[in-house]
């Protein structure tokens, strides 16, 4: 299954960037927090765990089974080009879970919170909207 992160609402500032998180602490296509939008797409794979649950595994997923996720992560970057976290913003996966014979999913995600700020923790089911087909 591929999926899509639409980002939308960003807070307005360059710094800090956003950017998917692939692994450990990988930020890939990274975007500056004052973008209009940007989009990250990851491959997911739904899978039959030996509980006969089913699992989502992908390079971007987080989280232990039942508690999937990926990372938006949100960290300053540097004149030499590096990138340092200093937030990070929890898109659950349990969506995905739900509509286990859709090819596509696309999630989209307000990025700045209530009080003006780069969205941070989980984010609230209120702030993404997902499709599936």
């Amino acid at each position: 299954m591929e999926l899509v992160i639409h980002g939308t609402s960003f807070p307005g500032t360059r710094n800090p960037h956003v950017a998917l998180q692939v692994g450990r602490d990988e930020p890939v296509d990274v975007v500056p927090g004052d973008a209009a939008s940007a989009t990250w797409t990851t491959q997911l794979r739904l899978v039959t765990a030996t509980d006969g649950a089913t699992d989502v595994r992908g390079p971007a997923v987080q989280g232990k089974k039942g508690e999937r996720f990926v990372y938006l992560t949100w960290g300053d970057v540097v004149a030499a080009g590096s990138f340092r976290m200093v937030r990070r913003a929890k898109l659950m996966l349990a969506p995905v879970l739900e509509n286990p014979s859709a090819q596509h999913a696309t999630a989209t995600v307000t990025l700045t919170d209530d009080k003006g700020a780069p969205r941070a923790a989980r984010v609230p089911p209120t702030h993404v909207t997902w499709t599936f087909s």
